[in-house]
């Protein structure tokens, strides 16, 4: 059976999600106090790729879209692009990003077809928030001299509100989808059994021989 229809429904929604990511950056950026790293709001996009994409399609849906940031479109908050942008103290969050779409996704996967919305809002916060985190706080620390990664993890203290606050509303978009949308699962290539052979016969067969 021909898997084309369903890599090209993956394609479409890695590229869409790719998209709404970058869409979300348009309202801008803001920094609070001071902090090296600003805040925005694509990190929800972050959180809704992983909770309705699963974990494959939302790590390739966030890779595009740093391929495409570093390839010098300004589609980052504040219209940052380039290779720049990945030698700045933000850059750990960046890497993080893909990373915490695959952790809410594989967390989310567990419990398919239903989904709890209590467990859809732990997904987000420990992928979408903890996951972000765990790589942005002490690469940030590194790229802006702190001596001190705990300093730098409370002043990310700053970023915890807002960011609950998209895990909330993140899991009720996901939770909505797969309730009245619930997208398919990723294309998956046929196997054939383990130890079953296509004889000569059948080969000939099959190209009309």
């Amino acid at each position: 059976m021909s898997t084309r229809p369903s890599a090209t429904r993956d394609l479409a929604l890695i590229a869409s999600f790719a998209a709404l990511v970058a869409v979300l950056g348009l309202p801008g950026s803001v920094s609070l106090f001071g902090n090296a790293v600003p805040i925005t709001l694509q990190t929800l996009g972050v959180m809704v790729a992983g909770s309705v994409l699963g974990w494959r399609r939302a790590l390739l849906a966030l890779l595009t879209f740093l391929a495409l940031v570093a390839a010098g479109l300004p589609l980052l908050a504040g219209g940052r692009g380039g290779l720049g942008v990945f030698a700045g103290p933000s850059v750990g969050y960046l890497i993080g990003w893909p990373l915490g779409a695959a952790v809410v996704g594989w967390l989310v996967e567990r419990r398919l077809p239903a989904y709890p919305v209590w467990w859809g809002l732990l997904a987000n916060v420990v992928g979408g928030i903890g996951v972000v985190y765990l790589v942005g706080v002490p690469v940030q620390a590194a790229i802006t001299g702190t001596s001190s990664v705990v300093a730098t993890a409370v002043a990310a203290t700053v970023f915890l509100p807002g960011d609950i606050a998209k895990a909330i509303v993140a899991t009720l978009v996901a939770a909505g989808v797969h309730r009245g949308h619930p997208v398919p699962p990723p294309a998956r290539r046929e196997r054939p059994l383990a130890g079953t052979t296509t004889s000569s016969a059948d080969r000939g067969r099959d190209t009309g021989a």
